[in-house]
């Protein structure tokens, strides 16, 4: 199924990959034999995260990284910070006007909904605008924002279940243990294999030393207490940047992207379609009209935090207008780490929160298929 959707995504301008994927997947929940297909965060964290990160962030190119730095560094830790507070207390308002949530509960919800999945619209953003900047942004967004999220969601988490108050002196502290250990960790085990690859020039063997790579960072991170997340993604932005000043690098650097970029598509294929098919076991429920308002609020708190980012900034109030802030808003699509800290959510406590669970996957699912399917008539327009 991901072979024929991807293959008719290379003839194609405009065709949302993941959308038509976990559509398919919502369609095979009713054939009995795909029914008992489940997905948890063990499964997304273990197996999906580490290979998606590592390339996603090895692939990354470093020129756009560095001119666009300051405002990716922003959007994903502060800025995320921000639109999680603010997202946050609209839940709680909003939500308990339908239903009894608590401070902490809103925040953890918010947590989930934050981290943004360029993979539903970065392709369709270069093909649709002239404008290369505005898809590196949300795709260097996305990989600073996954370990930010993550870090926040678990201190969240642990309040949630501990029924314990917001205390902003143990948030500061652990988010900060949480991160600088993970990128510290990434950074020394992408330096330590851009060392290693020269002891062979087999090619396979240096494949085999990325995936040690790519999953080691990530499970010695998350053993020690660190975010395996960060950890992983600064694995591959290290090995890419050291692999980056030598031009004799270039034959490893062919044969990683060879063997990750069968690997990537791969596995979002079959991630996508497990979205869908676990999907269907929360869609059916009566609290739908709050889970839009998440759904709007989120966009609503996003725009805001994004305009405030750049007319605060005298140096990107000229460079960013608010056509781009609207752009930026919109792709800024829940998906895969979304779903992967929702079922965190799930496996950690009882029925009795399945109501916050069903509106959270409504308000992903929503996210999705309404963000990817708009972006590409939003940048028409936009560009206009």
């Amino acid at each position: 199924m991901g072979y024929i959707i991807y293959s008719i995504d290379k003839k194609q301008n405009y065709f949302p990959v993941p959308v038509i994927l976990v559509l398919i997947g919502i369609v095979l929940s009713f054939i009995p034999y795909f029914s008992d297909i489940t997905i948890s965060k063990e499964t997304i964290f273990m197996i999906f995260l580490p290979a998606l990160l590592f390339t996603s962030a090895y692939q990354f190119p470093l020129k756009p990284l560095r001119t666009n730095k300051w405002v990716i560094g922003s959007l994903g830790t502060g800025g995320l910070l921000l639109t999680m507070a603010l997202l946050g207390l609209s839940i709680y308002f909003v939500g308990n006007l339908f239903i009894s949530l608590s401070l902490v509960g809103a925040f953890l919800v918010a947590s989930i909904l934050t981290p943004t999945d360029p993979v539903s619209v970065v392709n369709i953003l270069k093909k649709s605008s002239s404008d290369q900047r505005i898809a590196d942004i949300v795709e260097g967004e996305s990989l600073i924002n996954d370990g930010t999220s993550i870090v926040l969601f678990t201190v969240f988490l642990e309040m949630y279940l501990n029924s314990s108050k917001f205390s902003i002196g143990g948030f500061i502290s652990e988010f900060l243990f949480v991160s600088i250990g993970g990128v510290a960790l990434g950074a020394a085990f992408g330096w330590l294999m851009s060392k290693l690859v020269h002891f062979t020039h087999h090619k396979e063997y240096q494949i085999m030393l990325s995936i040690i790579v790519a999953y080691g960072s990530f499970y010695i991170g998350e053993g020690i207490g660190v975010s395996g997340v960060l950890s992983t993604v600064t694995a591959g932005l290290m090995l890419s940047f050291e692999f980056g000043k030598n031009i004799k690098e270039a034959h490893f650097r062919s044969s990683l992207n060879g063997f990750w970029g069968i690997i990537e598509p791969s596995l979002l294929a079959v991630l996508f379609l497990m979205i869908g098919i676990q999907s269907a076991n929360y869609l059916l429920f009566n609290g739908w009209l709050l889970a839009v308002l998440i759904f709007i609020a989120s966009l609503v708190v996003r725009y805001i935090v994004l305009l405030t980012t750049f007319k605060g900034v005298p140096k990107w109030r000229k460079q960013f207008s608010v056509n781009d802030a609207t752009l930026i808003t919109w792709t800024g699509i829940k998906g895969t780490m979304s779903v992967a800290l929702l079922m965190g959510l799930e496996s950690a406590t009882d029925n009795g929160s399945s109501m916050i669970i069903s509106l959270t996957f409504a308000a992903i699912m929503l996210s999705l298929i309404i963000q990817s399917i708009g972006v590409y008539p939003l940048t028409q327009k936009l560009s206009k």
